[in-house]
């Protein structure tokens, strides 16, 4: 990717760093630019289609932006960029999007002006990242927080057709995420808080994660007693602190246990790892799921029933885009 940077005052930077990264996709953007003006695009239509889809990538490299560089930057209390250029990249998008249906339309007058404005304002927004952005994000992160951005950097992706250097380079040791000890700065204390596969979390803000999920949970452990549900204040299916510790079968009525039993069979055969229900239950349409639960090593560890009203749901047509709050 070297090639893309040029002369570039940050050239020294180690190759897959992302803010050399973002430089070479900034000098591929105005590559691509600069191919497209050189084309008459009715003449050479399909050049000009190709030229414009790579262009569009620029989505990726605002994603990354957003995503990545940008909750850094607020960990250090720069929050203007989260604000006022995610600002930006969703003007930039709008213009993407109306220049994208003049591509499609082949509506030549209208869209070299589209074009142009597309043109225009991606220049702007390389100048302020390369004038403002990224040499304050230079000075402000720590050479940690880079090294820790690539693997969320992969997952977006980038503009270009090969993924640029890995930073750092992998090691050829693959490490399960339970035996990786590496130490990341976080903006709060772990005192007090449960380690998660993704994150931690103080007891009360797993209790109120569970309470406010719009949905049924109970979870039935291997042997089949209830160990938990959610306590929602619009449960589909009442439950009471009465089942906690209860086998399964004995809260069910007569006429579904069997069923009930089945599946807990299937599961821990490993014949399934999934049942569904559909019903209507006092006007409302239910959607029941069981899921068989079980460790790394594939050995059961219970099922969670999980129940959701979705008769607003099933309801929904078109799309909703903007709040509707009154």
């Amino acid at each position: 990717m070297s090639e893309y940077l040029g002369n570039n005052p940050y050239s020294n930077l180690p190759e897959g760093h992302p803010v050399r990264v973002y430089l070479e996709e900034n000098q591929y953007i105005r590559e691509l630019i600069s191919a497209i003006n050189s084309l008459d695009i009715g003449a050479e239509y399909e050049e000009f289609e190709k030229l414009f889809e790579k262009l569009c990538l620029v989505e990726k490299h605002f994603a990354r932006k957003e995503n990545q560089l940008f909750p850094y930057l607020e960990k250090y209390g720069w929050t203007s960029p989260s604000q006022n250029m995610w600002a930006f990249h969703d003007d930039i998008r709008a213009i993407i999007k109306v220049t994208r249906t003049l591509v499609k339309n082949k509506e030549f007058q209208t869209l070299m002006m589209s074009l142009q404005n597309l043109f225009r304002n991606l220049d702007h927004i390389m100048q302020v990242e390369e004038g403002r952005l990224l040499p304050n994000a230079l000075n402000m992160l720590e050479d940690d927080d880079w090294l820790e951005m690539y693997e969320g950097d992969e997952e977006i992706g980038w503009m270009f057709d090969t993924p640029p250097t890995p930073y750092p380079a992998k090691s050829e040791e693959y490490v399960h995420p339970s035996q990786d000890t590496k130490k990341r700065k976080l903006p709060f204390s772990l005192d007090g808080r449960i380690d998660l596969d993704q994150g931690h979390m103080l007891p009360e803000q797993i209790n109120l994660l569970l309470k406010f999920m719009p949905v049924d949970i109970t979870y039935v452990d291997e042997n089949d007693i209830v160990i938990f549900y959610n306590r929602g204040d619009n449960r589909v299916f009442p439950r009471s602190a009465g089942i906690i510790g209860r086998e399964v079968k004995f809260c069910h009525p007569p006429k579904s246990v069997d069923q009930v039993l089945m599946i807990l069979r299937e599961f821990k055969a490993g014949r399934r790892d999934e049942a569904e229900f559909w019903i209507e239950f006092k006007g409302r349409f239910i959607h029941i799921r069981y899921f068989a639960i079980r460790d790394d090593e594939g050995t059961y560890k219970g099922v969670i029933e999980v129940s959701q009203d979705v008769t607003d749901i099933r309801a929904l047509k078109g799309q909703q885009r903007l709040l509707d709050w009154e």
